[in-house]
């Protein structure tokens, strides 16, 4: 089989998927080709019309993960909760959808920082639809609390009504653990700015990757902190994805090493 894989959203220009598609499918032993789509979201409908006629498995990603998990036939229990996906699957003339996100950051803390996340204090910035992947599966992966800052106060109060541990307060009395940046580099005003409770034991992971050191990453590789940003997330949830696309076992560590 040539498999026909892509990643579609807007913008698209700067994706990496293709890179990681093409790695994937050589560890794997498969054919096929990999290129982006770009699609906003009032054209999300297309995603329907592309899969099996133009694509057999598609990574997506902003503003079409609540769209497309629509579209789908069946979700997996994650992309069912959230009511988004970053994965798409076309068979049996069916859409499938999953959501690897959050699994594969909590992937990346492992693989890269060797790092168990149970009993931490996280804090998490921003309340999108990544915020959301992440903070769902800290919470399933026994994380002792976590606080969500964000400015909309709307999607911060939904975010954190789903959970006993999740507050839009921070915690003042606990160093911080790990703090996670999902907010949009071109929505930052205060990339000076240090949260309370960071030091240098603190992780800090910014999931952008353009720039690869945004202001807000050097302040804190400044401050001492282990730091990341947001290549290793991609590569470990293209893992999971690639993984449920074919049934294989690609680790996240041998696709990171086709982005350096």
């Amino acid at each position: 089989m040539q498999w026909r894989l892509g990643v579609a959203g807007s913008p698209i220009a700067h994706s990496l998927s293709p890179h990681l598609h093409a790695r994937g499918l050589e560890l794997a032993g498969l054919r096929g080709s990999s290129r982006r789509l770009e699609l906003d979201s009032s054209a999300a409908a297309a995603l329907r019309d592309v899969m099996g006629r133009d694509f057999d498995a598609l990574s997506i990603t902003m503003p079409l993960k609540a769209p497309a998990a629509l579209l789908c036939d069946e979700l997996d229990d994650r992309a069912r909760a959230l009511g988004v996906v970053n994965s798409l699957l076309w068979r049996d003339e069916r859409l499938l959808g999953a959501a690897t996100d959050g699994p594969g950051f909590v992937d990346s803390l492992a693989g890269e920082f060797g790092v168990d996340v149970e009993n931490t204090y996280v804090v998490v910035l921003g309340s999108g639809a990544a915020a959301a992947a992440i903070v769902d599966t800290l919470v399933h992966e026994g994380v002792h609390t976590i606080c969500v800052l964000g400015r909309n106060v709307e999607r911060v109060a939904q975010l954190v009504s789903g959970y006993t541990n999740v507050l839009d307060r921070a915690v003042l009395y606990r160093p911080v653990d790990l703090i996670v940046n999902t907010t949009p580099s071109t929505d930052r005003t205060r990339d000076a700015a240090v949260t309370q409770g960071v030091a240098r034991d603190t992780i800090a992971v910014d999931i952008t990757y353009e720039p690869r050191r945004s202001a807000w990453l050097s302040l804190h590789a400044e401050l001492g902190c282990r730091h990341a940003n947001g290549l290793a997330m991609l590569a470990y949830q293209a893992a999971r994805q690639m993984n449920w696309w074919w049934g294989t076992s690609l680790r996240g560590a041998d696709l990171l090493e086709a982005l350096s």
